[in-house]
């Protein structure tokens, strides 16, 4: 059997702005979904939620993320949780970017248009 299979990289996706200090761009497989996220310092805060579970790896900088009622500060190799529809929102701390890979499943339908550059076969 063979499987049409591309090699990417994150330093060569384009990204979109979301709005001033934050962007984005994505990769994706039959039933995953990873969204790269730069977060600037200074950025407008943005509490919201979603349907979605994500989990949130940290790539680079520092950060505060509000979950629900809870607090966390994380750096590189830091891992969060969100549940399904729980308010939050990430706060980079100090002057460095912060650098997060967020990983959803099922596939969030809202940001087809991040892969729209894979040639992508589902099997």
């Amino acid at each position: 059997m063979s499987t049409k299979t591309k090699l990417y990289n994150w330093d060569t996706i384009e990204e979109e702005v979301v709005r001033p200090g934050v962007s984005r761009k994505g990769f994706r497989g039959d039933h995953f979904m990873m969204v790269m996220n730069t977060l600037e310092p200074g950025m407008e805060l943005n509490p919201h939620s979603h349907p979605f579970e994500q989990a949130v790896y940290i790539v680079q900088g520092k950060v505060r993320f509000h979950v629900g009622d809870d607090v966390l500060e994380g750096g590189p190799g830091s891992l969060i949780r969100i549940p399904p529809d729980v308010e939050h929102y990430a706060e980079p701390l100090g002057d460095e970017p912060v650098l997060n890979l967020d990983i959803f499943a099922p596939i969030r339908e809202d940001y087809l248009h991040l892969v729209e550059y894979q040639e992508f076969e589902e099997n």
